[in-house]
Order: C-alpha cells, then structure tokens, then sequence
C-alpha cells in the first residue's frame, strides 16, 4: 500500500487542487504495488487513473477553448529550480531520422505499459540523453514525450541551480531529484554539460568534482516513474562515467535533404507551395537545422501573406534561407 510520504503527497495535492501531481502521486502507488508483486491492484489502480487522466483531458480542453490556461507551478525553493510547463507537442509533429523516432517510440511504449513491465521486474527507459548540435530537435523531444504522455515538463533552471558556493549545488540537485521521484514528469536538464563536465579538464576545479559525482549517486539512485532527460550541444565535453547512467543516448543531426524537404513541407502545409523549385532550393539548405527551418518557412509565409500573392514563390523562401546561412556566417 501507499506509504506515509505518498500519503502525504496525496493529500496535499488534493488541498492545493493540483490534479496533475495528485494522479503522478497515484501512478506511483501503483507501480509499487505492481513491483511488490500486487499485480491485480496495480492494474485496477492504473484503470483509474487513466479514467480520471481522460476526464482531467477533457475539463483542459473546455478551459483551452475559454483561453485558460492552468498550470501548477513549482512553489518556494523549486521555483528557482524548476519551471513547468504543459506542452502539447506531439512525436508525429516532429521530422526526425527514422532511427531516432523509433527509439522515441520505444521509449513512449516502455512508459504507457510500465506497470506491464514492473510486474515482471522491468524498469521502463526514463533516463535519456540526447546529443547533437543546436536545433536539431533535443528540446522539443523533452516537449513531445510529455505531451504524448500529457504529463508535465519540467526544465532545470542552471542558473539556480549552480552557484558559487561550496556544496549548494549538490544540496540543489537533490532538491531537484526529490522533486521528480514525488512528482511524474519530464524533467530537463538542458545544456547538461555544465553540470556532466569531465573531472580532470584542465580548468576542473574541486566543486565541479563534486557537482558531477552527485549527479552520478542521484542518477544511481533514482527509481523514480519520472523520465529524466539530459541534452547537449557538446558531447565531448562529458564525462564517460556518465554515458552508462543512461538508459538510451541518442544522437540528433542536422536533417537530411528528403527530412529537410518534408519539414518545409509540413511548417508550409496551409500555403500554396506545388511549384517550388526543390533543386533551387536544396542548394541553400544545407548546413540550416532544424529550427533554422523553421525560422526560414515562417518568415516566407509572413512574407507571402503581406504580398497578397497567389502562390508562395521559390524567391520568398531561398530569400528566408539566405538569411538564415548569413546569421550562421556572422555567428562563425
């Protein structure tokens, strides 16, 4: 059964109206009782929390479609940490590598049938790390595993959590681990190799030992239903100790010419686009990410609209992307 600290949890999300975090507490519950061997409870309990969950869904909708929006901050010393958000981006609303959706899809599989797995002794895969260069699509994952799974996206806030003072960030980040084993959600840690950096670099201090080797004990730790998700830009930067902490890493890259294609497509889909010269435009693509895409296909959309042409032209988006290339020169 629930223990003390579930109970309390139980309770005072019930009191602070936090429905999201009173149901995260419950799912716990149940994949206790299913690792316990309560194989029957567990099941009878994730029936009713998936009830309540479609309910919850439904009263979301109502107030979306009134233009309120409710979300359940962190309070006190989390909100300095941790900022939430409920996103709903989802796994289909993301051009990807098909390597890379398959391994998203697995892991969405492990969690929407956890409780099937505990019951045999099995942890689903919820500790990720994703590499691969700025805008490449690290960050909307995190986005599109919680809204696939309409749970909460917690990103770590570094800013509060690393500080200059001898062994605060550790007391932080266990602040943050034992918020994310009381509450389900997709936890963030962006821009991870400020805090995975290797011990011994050249400008390693004494704290960055200490900072890294608590992440290490947390992460050993957590047995948490929360997924935590760990994203950067560096891969080299990282310590190895900490590609074995992981359940899954997986490599993002910049797309392809078809992924590159199918993403204008798709950012374009509301706008005439039948004639545009592919060729033409391959040329000024490569090298642009993810989100530089993107940028590119809604500034030539805004562009067509104030035109009040009648066909989006190859001219309005190799312009967009032209600009984009330029950034990246400035940048370089």
């Amino acid at each position: 059964m629930a223990n003390a600290r579930q109970v309390r949890a139980l309770l005072e999300s019930y009191a602070e109206g936090d429905s999201e975090r009173f149901l995260a507490v419950a799912m716990q519950v149940a994949a206790h009782e299913a690792r316990s061997g309560h194989g029957q409870l567990a099941t009878e309990l994730k029936e009713l929390i998936d009830k309540a969950r479609a309910r919850e869904a439904g009263v979301q909708a109502a107030e979306a479609d009134g233009k309120v929006l409710r979300l359940h901050q962190p309070q006190g010393e989390l909100s300095a940490l941790l900022s939430l958000a409920y996103p709903t981006t989802r796994l289909s609303e993301m051009v990807l590598a098909e390597e890379v959706r398959e391994r998203l899809k697995r892991v969405l599989t492990e969690q929407r049938q956890q409780a099937r797995l505990r019951e045999h002794g099995l942890v689903p895969r919820h500790k990720l790390l994703l590499v691969g260069p700025p805008g490449s699509g690290k960050t909307m994952t995190a986005a599109a595993l919680a809204g696939e799974l309409n749970i909460g996206l917690f990103t770590i806030q570094l800013d509060g959590v690393i500080t200059r003072f001898l062994g605060e960030t550790a007391a932080k980040l266990r602040i943050v681990f034992d918020a994310l084993d009381k509450t389900r959600g997709v936890y963030l840690f962006d821009e991870f190799d400020a805090i995975g950096g290797k011990r011994g670099a050249t400008n390693d201090i004494g704290e960055a030992r200490r900072i890294l080797n608590s992440f290490l004990q947390f992460i050993d730790q957590d047995t948490s239903d929360s997924i935590i998700i760990a994203a950067t830009n560096h891969p080299e930067l990282l310590d190895r100790a900490l590609y074995r902490r992981f359940d899954d890493v997986i490599e993002y890259d910049l797309p392809s010419p078809e992924l590159t294609r199918q993403l204008i497509e798709n950012r374009l889909a509301s706008f005439p686009v039948q004639n545009l010269d592919w060729k033409a435009l391959q040329r000024h693509t490569t090298g642009l990410n993810c989100a530089d895409l993107v940028r590119a296909c809604d500034e030539a959309a805004k562009e067509f609209v104030l035109s009040d042409s009648q066909q989006m032209t190859t001219d309005m988006l190799l312009k967009t992307l032209k600009e984009r290339k330029a950034a990246h020169a400035r940048a370089t």
